[in-house]
């Protein structure tokens, strides 16, 4: 028998990419298509223009297809993962019958209102790209979590009809759900003209893209802690059972059927305030990056290297979407001087992003009980030298970065590859297919400054100015 390979599929929030790997987790071809701006209305609307996460994944699956060339008959099958929290209706036909509704718009924080008479479906990204792809109405049930009527025990909808009042959706308005590593269906002759997969290929379940990225990255030993790097940073650690009162963190089915994730509170917007402060920096350092042929963003870990650990007291609180609970909340950089530049400024939001992490991580495991000895880092912000080596310090823990930092689709390709009997274990699978690129160890100075800028300066920030914003909330929203 030939070489085999597998596809995964990566749908984030600013981008698609599509991977194929071989069945030991090296990538041979990827292909990467930009999604467009969102569109922004009042009242908090948030949605992806037109048929946007479809078109993209069109696109990026042509640019894999083009590189991995005339072998595609040796493709076994398709793991398929894509953004949680969204919304998505569906017409009878399972075409559109609105934009995809991100998962920052107010509206996925609510149950669905029944507003749009051409709606019959009710599903999410997941569902609604394996239609695209098979024909099948179909999806998996580890992208369902918040307003849906999920049986967390069965792995199932719940069957309860008061549950299903009470997210006002029917049983007929959702699809048929399987469970990770199950085959949703097979890409159709329609799908394999637009995407350039084979017709006839499996297409395999995994779960919510951070759980599907945690599996990518490793994170199966109940020591290590994974925290995802993009446009909403979170953490995570495995479990045994759903919680049911916990405070600090909540569960999520796991991309291993059975098994759950204990995830903590993230960063909303996340590295997108990195790409933020870029832009706001402009051509200023555009120019400088392409002088020395290096990216802005390694241009801008260079620079910021210079800068001591704490960034002599410049301090940045990530809050540039607020939650919907906490509408008040609003993004600061606090603790200015005349000296800092766009270098102090850089540095101190890479380590506010590791504070905050940081204190979410603890906050969960010591609500668990538990004791992480590692910390697994993916994600793009991974490829930044300085910002790993400031998570070893401020977590005073060994940081692993692996060969593949954008783990989500390794966890697709692991999902499939257990499901289609290539590995008789997820835990064979993930040895197989995870590699370590490297680990950063923890440096003693910088962790005693770190300790106590977060501990004595950092955590405090919100008891003393949250009240100010809460007043100027209430001015500027007398409405609420």
């Amino acid at each position: 028998m030939g070489k085999k390979y597998i596809v995964g599929i990566d749908g984030g929030s600013q981008s698609t990419k599509i991977v194929v790997f071989d069945l030991e987790g090296n990538i041979i071809a990827e292909g990467r298509e930009n999604l467009r701006p969102m569109h922004l209305d009042d009242g908090g609307v948030v949605e992806h223009p037109g048929d946007d996460l479809w078109d993209s994944l069109c696109i990026a699956a042509k640019k894999a297809m083009g590189q991995f060339g005339i072998r595609k008959n040796d493709i076994i099958g398709i793991g398929l993962g894509s953004i949680r929290c969204c919304r998505v209706l569906l017409k009878k036909d399972g075409s559109l019958a609105q934009p995809v509704i991100s998962w920052m718009d107010k509206r996925t924080a609510t149950p669905y209102t029944r507003d749009n008479p051409e709606v019959q479906y009710v599903t999410s990204t997941n569902g609604y790209l394996t239609h695209r792809l098979t024909g099948e109405f179909k999806d998996n049930i580890g992208n369902h979590f918040g307003q849906w009527p999920v049986d967390y025990e069965t792995w199932d909808w719940s069957t309860d009809e008061k549950v299903l009042e009470q997210f006002n959706l029917s049983r007929d308005m959702l699809f048929d759900v399987v469970k990770p590593g199950d085959i949703l269906g097979h890409i159709t002759e329609e799908a394999s003209q637009k995407t350039g997969f084979p017709v006839g290929l499996p297409l395999v379940a995994t779960t919510s893209d951070k759980a599907v990225e945690g599996l990518g990255a490793g994170l199966i030993h109940d020591y290590s802690a994974f925290v995802s790097l993009g446009t909403y940073i979170s953490s995570m650690v495995t479990g045994k059972d759903m919680p049911k009162d916990s405070t600090n963190y909540w569960g999520i089915m796991s991309s291993i059927p059975e098994k759950y994730a204990y995830e903590g509170y993230g960063i909303r917007r996340g590295m997108w305030t990195v790409s933020w402060f870029k832009d706001l920096l402009g051509e200023k350092i555009s120019i400088r990056g392409n002088y020395q042929d290096i990216s802005e963003e390694e241009y801008l870990n260079e620079q910021a290297q210079n800068v001591p650990a704490g960034s002599d007291g410049l301090m940045t609180v990530l809050d540039w979407l607020a939650n919907p609970w906490e509408p008040y909340k609003r993004g600061m950089m606090i603790g200015f001087n005349a000296h800092h530049d766009y270098r102090y400024m850089y540095r101190s939001i890479l380590e506010g992003i590791t504070y905050t992490m940081k204190n979410n991580v603890t906050n969960m495991t010591n609500e668990l009980g538990k004791e992480i000895k590692e910390v697994i880092v993916t994600g793009g912000g991974s490829n930044s030298d300085l910002l790993m080596q400031i998570f070893a310090d401020v977590f005073n823990l060994p940081v692993k970065r692996n060969v593949v930092n954008g783990s989500a689709s390794v966890g697709a390709a692991i999902n499939t590859a257990v499901g289609l009997g290539v590995y008789k274990s997820y835990e064979e699978a993930v040895d197989k297919m995870v590699k370590v690129k490297d680990v950063f160890t923890p440096k003693a100075d910088n962790v005693a400054i770190y300790r106590r800028l977060n501990e004595e300066v950092y955590q405090q920030i919100a008891t003393h100015i949250d009240p100010v914003l809460m007043k100027s909330y209430e001015i500027l929203h007398p409405e609420n």
